[in-house]
């Protein structure tokens, strides 16, 4: 690419039109060359100039520049084999990254297919176990506490700590398995979703201001991007709780191009803070954003870090629809 006088790229011309062109310009300087030499006897008028310096054997620089015409055209073939086998060799290069990638993508993909059906393996064996002996555990401990009554003050007191014990273990496995699997992602889909993820973060964080906005269509996306969308969106908050110190956050989940879904497009999803913010250029990410990226690039999407507009931190993911992947 080239730019013209107005500053925009001008796109190259093909290869078999550059060789063509640069034969025409050949062509040309030669038809001119001759005419002009034919025109002026420049052979006689060089002869007539060398005879006086006979001694300087000037005569003979034809012949040399004949040579080193004929050495020069071998050095620029010679130059020219070489840079088409080292392009060949970096086409070949570029082959093998490009199959690497798209393997490593397939396995990054895997890898998350695994690990979610791990996740959600776990989460029901945490609720229909785990949850189940808890209920009866704590059904249990009432009983006593209702019987004992005050003639047992210490077993009643006794049983009272035991079921408020089991009320914290189960407060904390119902946010284990919220935080295992999205709570009415399958039911409800990923938009409702994403408004109790959100809900759950404005109750934890009641100082931070949440705006949450949905213009996409969010229904064509397979079961691995709605997961992929929704992590990020959790994972984005999580960073903005530990690091950003804002007091605003904005997520912003919309389509291109222009908001309609067409083959090609792409969701696009946005969390932006005022919060300290960070350099979106230097290379030690921590194992948060890292993992953002490896999610979002698995399902063939990008992921872009940014200072927004308020001084923080800006994410941008773009995560492609159907065939665009």
């Amino acid at each position: 690419m080239s730019e013209s006088p107005t500053g925009r790229p001008t796109p190259a011309l093909p290869s078999s039109v550059a060789w063509r062109r640069d034969l025409v310009l050949v062509l040309a300087i030669s038809a001119v060359a001759v005419t002009v030499c034919a025109r002026l006897n420049v052979s006689e008028a060089l002869l007539r100039w060398s005879q006086p310096l006979e001694r300087f054997q000037l005569d003979e620089l034809p012949a040399i520049l004949l040579v080193i015409a004929v050495c020069m055209a071998w050095f620029a073939a010679r130059r020219y084999r070489e840079a088409c086998r080292e392009l060949s060799q970096r086409q070949r290069a570029e082959q093998e990254l490009r199959r690497a990638l798209a393997a490593n993508r397939r396995l990054a993909r895997q890898y998350l297919e695994i690990q979610e059906a791990e996740r959600r393996a776990l989460a029901r064996d945490l609720h229909d176990e785990l949850g189940q002996h808890l209920n009866a555990m704590k059904i249990d401990a009432v009983g006593v506490r209702d019987r004992c009554g005050t003639l047992e003050a210490p077993l009643a007191r006794a049983a009272a700590e035991i079921v408020s014990g089991l009320d914290r273990v189960q407060t904390v496995v119902v946010g284990l398995i919220r935080q295992l699997r999205p709570v009415g992602l399958d039911e409800l889909g990923l938009a409702a979703a994403l408004e109790h993820c959100v809900a759950e973060w404005r109750r934890r964080l009641p100082r931070l201001a949440l705006e949450l906005s949905v213009n996409a269509p969010l229904e064509e996306l397979d079961e691995m991007r709605r997961l992929t969308l929704y992590r990020l969106v959790q994972e984005g908050l999580t960073n903005v709780a530990r690091h950003s110190q804002a007091t605003h956050v904005a997520i912003r989940i919309g389509s291109e191009p222009h908001g309609a879904p067409q083959p090609g497009a792409a969701i696009v999803a946005a969390i932006e803070d005022d919060g300290v913010g960070m350099d979106p250029g230097r290379t030690g990410l921590g194992l948060g954003l890292v993992g953002m990226r490896e999610r979002v690039e698995a399902v063939g999407g990008s992921l872009q870090l940014q200072r927004s507009r308020a001084g923080g931190l800006a994410l941008r993911a773009l995560i492609p629809l159907g065939t665009a992947a």
